[in-house]
């Protein structure tokens, strides 16, 4: 059965967004590198409908673009099928997209028992709450940067109950990132 993954930039007070937009993570060719390796165990990219409208193309753009440090980035991305969720799209107005506009725990669960490669997720906080919410995702893979922000949206936001999970790597970045990736523990 295929794993879903989920990939986040995390500040150190757990938030996955700064107040009006601002960046907050640290980005080198230490977490480019890393990013690729993960990307590159998945045949599908769930993304949800807001962040999909930035995230397509923008790293198609990057991928378009060979002085661009983050090009190779961008074209594996880009070359990845996505499904993007919505309940608003009718259709994807992207290329390599697909909208799904049913249920989340029922399409998620449909594509994890497929047969292919893992499953990789990026997405903002309603997005990826509802992931969490509904138990979906088997690996998180956090990058936690060295900044507090105080507030912001948060990773965990309208969970409804503890999650437990176990810390199976680390990584620390010359850029002050760390990686961590837990799996979730089965009660």
């Amino acid at each position: 059965m295929r794993k879903l993954k989920l990939q986040m930039q995390v500040s150190a007070d757990g938030m996955i967004a700064a107040p009006k937009g601002q960046r907050f993570f640290n980005w080198d060719d230490e977490v480019r590198q890393y990013s690729i390796a993960n990307a590159e165990n998945v045949d599908c990219i769930l993304l949800g409908r807001k962040t999909a409208t930035g995230f397509i193309p923008h790293w198609k753009s990057v991928a378009d673009n060979p002085n661009n440090a983050d090009c190779e980035f961008g074209a594996l991305v880009s070359a990845i099928p996505k499904v993007v969720f919505s309940k608003i799209l009718p259709r994807s107005e992207w290329s390599n997209a697909t909208v799904e506009n049913g249920e989340i725990a029922d399409a998620v669960t449909q594509m994890k028992k497929q047969s292919g490669k893992d499953l990789l997720a990026y997405g903002g906080s309603s997005f990826v709450s509802s992931l969490i919410n509904h138990d979906l995702i088997d690996e998180y893979y956090l990058l936690l940067n060295p900044v507090f922000l105080g507030n912001g949206l948060s990773l965990t936001m309208g969970l409804n109950d503890n999650l437990r999970l176990a810390l199976v790597g680390h990584r620390a970045f010359s850029c002050g990132t760390v990686s961590l990736c837990y799996k979730r523990l089965v009660d």
